[in-house]
């Protein structure tokens, strides 16, 4: 595959009246994007934002972000990425912290003192960019640190285990992302056709995270025009699928059961061949649920922010093959990409013996032989498939035996009303710690506490039995859908607080 910069460039190829994007159900020409893009590029020089810079933008699911994307990318500079999803003083905070040089954000933000403030504080250069408008509202006061033309973004990990850090993501860790990908699912690079035709792909996660960001790029550097969700809902997803009639797609697990548990028909979906899984752990049930009610595989994928991406992952052909005496796995590595399991002491296991999963690969860091430690259990099999069994970080030692969270959240999965479920360890003063359930029910669904822990205790260890099951309205998720287990834990500790104690 070429590089980054060079396939962006692929896209003045194209004629200004082919739609790059689709939101709201609105096409928005290649043309306007460009126009933008080549405007930003200009604004940024003559700034003094050139190789290396750093731009933070407030990264939304706009046409807007797009063209700020590719005018970053093609000037070998940075984007630092800014959630929109976050409260103003949040966002400011966060916005401080990068020391970034370079802003740009939605008009609305302008309005708030906190946000000026800390642009002001920053002494960078802003601008403000609505409706394919560019504002500059500041000047540069400060000297802007250099950067590192290597360096292609800046990104946050989801923070769903424990506070956010941000990651430095090379252009060649991304490239070799794609490419591996690409290989992996023997899919062409987009030079055999014309750019901006052929099959419309999806958009459908925050692009400020790297389940979005990494879909946005895949279209942009395959010159493939596409939708873009401003978020997941089942209606806009659905009317997409519809009109577009794409062959693959890509669906966080809490989607694909939305998807799975609504009156959507077979026939909507028999344009398409696979749905490719990620971001968090996907139920084997339900991939099996799934293909029966719409003959569709579900392809999980497994990845992180630190690796660019994904690194391994189900390919239609394996599925088909094995997914019925490997059911559970994630999958073999994407070409390029290695991996070993290892003890507490740092030694290589042998196949099907469980510990920390290691990760070799050009994504993973500087060096394609450097081993990069995961805080995620697993185990390979003869085959190299890779089965995840938990994360490191989330382990509940109840009065010394260890627990995992995901085999509690599987059992209670298994209830008919239980839509989902999340498990957490908190603080016990005789035992440790005791895991503690919340569960979203389905629809009009009615069950009990005791009823489900009953239900545990039917294929789980008496440890495991969660202390207390918490029926709440929704469970708490990131933009990337999964559960956010710091708001999990804040939430199961005030109902806590009030529950008598049930350590049994």
């Amino acid at each position: 595959m070429m590089s980054i910069r060079d396939a962006l460039g692929r896209l003045w190829q194209a004629d200004d009246e082919a739609g790059l994007l689709q939101c709201d159900g609105v096409w928005i020409s290649w043309g306007r994007v460009r126009a933008l893009a080549e405007q930003l590029d200009e604004q940024l020089s003559a700034a003094g934002c050139g190789p290396g810079g750093r731009v933070a933008v407030v990264l939304g699911n706009r046409m807007e972000s797009v063209a700020a994307l590719i005018a970053i990318l093609r000037g070998d500079r940075t984007l630092v990425t800014i959630s929109p999803l976050q409260p103003v003083e949040r966002l400011s905070a966060d916005l401080l912290a990068t020391g970034a040089a370079f802003v740009l954000a939605p008009a609305a933000l302008w309005t708030e003192e906190v946000f000026s403030s800390a642009v002001t504080e920053l002494g960078a250069a802003a601008w403000s960019l609505d409706e394919g408008e560019l504002v500059q509202r500041c000047e540069l006061t400060a000297e802007p640190p250099a950067g590192d033309p290597a360096v292609a973004v800046e990104m946050l990990t989801s923070g769903t285990t424990g506070p956010p850090k941000r990651i430095p993501l090379t252009r060649r860790q991304l490239e070799a992302s794609l490419s591996s990908a690409l290989k992996h699912n023997d899919r062409p690079d987009g030079s055999e056709r014309a750019p901006l035709t052929g099959r419309v792909g999806l958009v459908v996660l925050a692009i400020v995270h790297i389940g979005g960001l990494w879909g946005l790029l895949q279209n942009l550097v395959t010159a493939r025009p596409f939708v873009m969700l401003n978020r997941f809902t089942v209606p806009a997803w659905r009317a997409a699928v519809v009109e577009h009639r794409p062959i693959l797609v890509s669906l966080p697990p809490p989607a694909l059961r939305a998807v799975f548990e609504s009156d959507i028909t077979r026939e909507e979906l028999s344009s398409i061949r696979a749905v490719n899984a990620g971001t968090s752990a996907v139920d084997p049930d339900l991939v099996d649920s799934f293909y029966e009610k719409y003959g569709v595989p579900v392809l999980a994928v497994y990845g992180a922010t630190e690796f660019s991406g994904a690194v391994a992952g189900w390919t239609l052909k394996d599925f088909r093959a094995h997914w019925g005496d490997k059911k559970g796995s994630v999958g073999r590595p994407f070409p390029c990409v290695r991996l070993q399991i290892i003890d507490e002491d740092g030694n290589a296991l042998p196949v099907g013996q469980p510990g920390r999963l290691q990760v070799a690969s050009p994504q993973a860091g500087p060096s394609a032989d450097r081993w990069v430690t995961t805080s995620d259990l697993a185990h390979l099999d003869a085959d190299g498939y890779l089965y995840i069994d938990g994360r490191a970080d989330d382990v509940i030692i109840r009065g010394g035996f260890k627990i995992a969270p995901d085999t509690v959240v599987r059992a209670l999965r298994s209830h008919p009303a239980v839509h989902d479920a999340s498990v957490a360890g908190l603080a016990d003063s005789r035992l440790g710690q005791i895991p503690v359930a919340a569960v979203e029910l389905r629809g009009d669904a009615s069950v009990t506490s005791d009823e489900l822990r009953a239900h545990c205790r039917s294929s789980l260890t008496p440890y495991e039995v969660p202390a207390e099951v918490h029926i709440v309205d929704e469970l708490p998720r990131s933009a990337s859908l999964k559960v956010d287990r710091r708001r999990l834990i804040e939430v199961l500790d005030g109902l806590h607080s009030k529950a008598p104690a049930a350590t049994s």
